[in-house]
């Protein structure tokens, strides 16, 4: 579980960012991999697969 709020958001930046890259890639691997790390770390998998508005 992850101990603060700044370091929660930074963890969401890195699964958003490297998700969007695995997209882009089309590798399906990498992204099943993203799901797994989100899980352990209990982070909703919503909150870096959906677009930001903005």
């Amino acid at each position: 579980m992850v101990s603060s709020e700044p370091q929660r958001e930074a963890l969401i930046a890195s699964l958003r960012q490297r998700y969007a890259n695995a997209v882009r890639d089309d590798d399906a691997q990498a992204k099943q991999a993203l799901f797994k790390e989100a899980v352990y770390l209990g982070i909703q998998p919503e909150l870096f697969t959906n677009p930001q508005p903005g």
